[in-house]
């Protein structure tokens, strides 16, 4: 099985980066789409506000993401940022979707 890093094509001008950058998102959005549908589903199951943050959890994603991008040749540093930022997006995303679907019909009209 070949590396993430491995598959990098070499380019030639900034429209080739570009290029390969812009195909890359198309793949990466639906997939972030897809996760976020996720955080809907844990708001629905938690019972408690004070469970959407997990700190063990988050640890567990860190560990388990830096040592993947080691295995596909990437910076470990870089991808624990990106996916700590995603993960704090997903949170608030998670705070929002746990309020929104315990609203009642009176608190939702006045939003």
């Amino acid at each position: 099985m070949s590396r993430g890093i491995d598959k990098v094509q070499h380019c030639a001008t900034m429209a080739d980066v570009r290029a390969r950058i812009d195909a890359l998102d198309d793949i990466l959005v639906p997939l972030l789409v897809e996760r976020g549908g996720y955080m809907t589903q844990a708001a629905r199951i938690k019972q408690h506000a004070d469970q959407v943050r997990d700190e063990g959890r988050i640890q567990t994603i860190v560990d388990r993401v830096r040592a993947h991008a080691l295995r596909e040749g990437g910076d470990p540093d870089v991808i624990e940022t990106i996916y700590r930022s995603m993960m704090e997006a997903y949170i608030a995303y998670e705070h929002r979707e746990f309020a929104r679907l315990r609203a009642t019909p009176d608190t939702a009209s006045q939003g």
